[in-house]
């Protein structure tokens, strides 16, 4: 009989490890965990309280102000007046030109934006909340926070290491260590690229940092080129569908998305990325997530063809996005 004792232990055993491993597979990638709602975040701004899902992290004021506009059909935020095309949108505070161009093989689409002020260029989160697991598809967000222009952001959930500020309020201060370039976004609507090992992201928002994100690398800086062609994220290929954002200066932005992992576009290097932004006119710019989440929305219309794996066009779920409106 102790054979049979030790066989219903051993099965037992196996249900339970199997049980766990799968739990945490769940916890890991699947169930939403440390969730920060961006209305509790914007409340306690308001009441002058602050929490933080880290030791050092801290609310601020939404650089966001009040201003009267309308929704278009479209579900996107605009001025009563604007003047929209299929490629553009022009209204008193914002201007927005979108072009395609073939760089090497490849489909890219440029937007080039003008905005009164900084509180024009905003971060969204899926959900409309910080925590692991929490994704919607690109135009998911886009719609729900009534963007006329956006773009896939950092995918901060991927991780969870890395500075992490939206809107003023510092979610995640945990440093990813001195081979991380961060982009940081300043009240007056100037950008910088940073490294998480010279700055913490408490000192970053003292100096007036409203937006931090931590993917990267970073692509240009005082007008030069930061990598080299042999460089890339160690998670991707060397030509991939790539995302960026960039300054020309305060008040000039750039957003570009392009194609790749298909017959029509084979993909961008982060080499041939950073010449794109430069060639646009950046000063600074950075390199966001990019693979299957590539994806830019222009009233909430998916521009590009965004891809995981070549064969279907369809978006891959993100945690947030950087877009233009109110």
């Amino acid at each position: 009989m102790k054979w049979k004792t030790h066989i219903a232990a051993a099965i037992v055993g196996t249900a339970l490890i199997t049980a766990y491993s799968g739990y945490t597979l769940l916890e890991t990638f699947v169930l939403p965990s440390n969730v920060v709602s961006m209305k509790s975040v914007s409340a306690e701004s308001t009441s002058g309280t602050s929490s933080s899902t880290s030791s050092s992290s801290s609310s601020s004021t939404s650089k966001k102000s009040t201003t009267s506009s309308t929704t278009t059909s479209s579900g996107s935020s605009s001025s009563s007046d604007a003047v929209v095309t299929d490629k553009s949108y022009e209204d008193d505070n914002i201007k927005i030109t979108i072009k395609e161009k073939t760089v090497d093989d490849t489909q890219v689409y440029i937007a080039d934006i003008y905005v009164k002020d900084s509180s024009y260029l905003n971060s969204g989160l899926a959900d409309n909340s910080f925590g692991e697991n929490l994704k919607e598809k690109t135009s998911e967000i886009t719609s729900n926070v009534g963007a006329i222009l956006a773009i896939n952001g950092d995918f901060y959930g991927f991780r969870d290491t890395g500075y992490v500020m939206r809107n003023g309020y510092l979610y995640r201060s945990t440093s990813a260590g001195s081979d991380q370039d961060d982009l940081v976004v300043y009240e007056d609507g100037t950008m910088e690229i940073v490294n998480e090992g010279d700055v913490t992201a408490s000192e970053l928002k003292e100096k007036g940092a409203t937006d931090i994100y931590s993917f990267g690398p970073g692509l240009v800086s005082n007008g030069k080129i930061l990598v080299s062609e042999n460089t890339e994220v160690s998670q991707s290929m060397s030509s991939n569908p790539r995302t960026a954002i960039g300054m020309v200066e305060s008040g000039h932005y750039v957003m570009i998305v392009s194609d790749g992992r298909t017959s029509e576009s084979q993909g961008l290097s982060l080499y041939e990325l950073a010449g794109v932004m430069k060639d646009s006119g950046c000063t600074v710019a950075y390199n966001l997530d990019g693979g299957g989440s590539s994806t830019m929305v222009f009233n909430c219309t998916v521009v590009n063809k965004p891809t995981t794996n070549g064969n279907t066009i369809s978006e891959r779920s993100v945690s947030d996005i950087i877009y233009i409106g109110k």
